[in-house]
């Protein structure tokens, strides 16, 4: 379920977007890219089904289309923001700007960050800035903000070079980053990894050497958790059949679909929506 917020950029203290959004019903999903910072906090949330306990000095990012739900514990404090990709493009023209950060290629892993203690003031003085200048609506002000939220991507993005300092300049990791890329545009009608090769003018032994290599998993298994993650995210949405979603995904028919969700996720499509939607 979308959450409402519709405008191009919101700004918020967590605790206070918490008492105004009560309603909220999870898991959802939102159309617009999600941060939030921790600065006080206990319990779980999740993205994409994977689970992380809330922390002090945490931050999570999330892109369009992502699955998320809470379970905090306590008073929770920090900050949110919610923004657009139009909202950046107003100063940044390169539609593909954000793909740099590790934190938005949608892997769950590394959207959730620890940040080190000597930065976390430095953040939160952006977080404050970026309120002041929402509320006070002075000339450039939005501007003023969009080159805070970027500076809290870098600052971010610094905190973990070391995560992927191995594959800094790396050919094969951005042809990994490609293939991830082309499977996000073509899961649904192209589910082979010779689809894959071919696009990527490499063979399918290379493109499954290399999805070993820099991702950990054969090429046909990325394949597979692309379509059966995008299952999982439109099954906790009550309102679309079951039927249905195996016909947007591609499957012939609703028994192929229960069959090849069964296989891997251990439940059936009806027994996963039931663990997530209540009566």
């Amino acid at each position: 379920e979308e959450s409402s917020e519709s405008l191009h950029f919101m700004a918020d203290k967590f605790g206070h977007y918490l008492e105004r959004h009560r309603h909220l019903r999870f898991p959802h999903k939102h159309s617009f890219y999600h941060l939030v910072y921790f600065t006080k906090a206990a319990g779980r949330h999740s993205i994409d089904f994977v689970d992380f306990d809330a922390k002090p000095g945490q931050i999570y990012f999330m892109n369009p289309g992502q699955v998320h739900t809470w379970s905090f514990k306590g008073t929770i404090e920090g900050y949110i923001i919610n923004f657009s990709a139009v909202f950046l493009q107003q100063l940044i023209a390169d539609t593909r700007y954000l793909d740099q950060f590790a934190f938005f290629k949608s892997i769950a892993g590394d959207q959730v960050i620890q940040v080190p203690a000597k930065k976390h003031a430095a953040l939160e003085q952006l977080f404050k800035i970026i309120l002041t200048e929402q509320a006070d609506k002075q000339e450039f002000n939005e501007d003023f903000i969009r080159t805070s939220l970027l500076q809290i991507l870098f600052q971010v993005a610094r905190s973990t070079v070391h995560r992927h300092s191995t594959q800094q300049n790396n050919y094969n990791a951005l042809l990994f980053q490609n293939f991830r890329r082309l499977i996000d545009e073509h899961y649904v009608a192209k589910k082979l990894v010779r689809d894959y090769a071919a696009m990527l003018y490499i063979t399918p032994n290379h493109l499954n050497a290399l999805s070993k290599d820099v991702g950990g998993r054969p090429a046909g298994e990325m394949i597979r958790d692309r379509i059966l993650l995008e299952a999982k995210r439109r099954l906790v949405n009550a309102d679309m059949k079951i039927a249905a979603i195996a016909a947007d995904l591609a499957f012939e028919d609703n028994s192929y679909f229960t069959k090849f969700f069964k296989k891997y996720e251990g439940l059936t499509p009806q027994e996963f929506r039931k663990q997530f939607i209540k009566n």
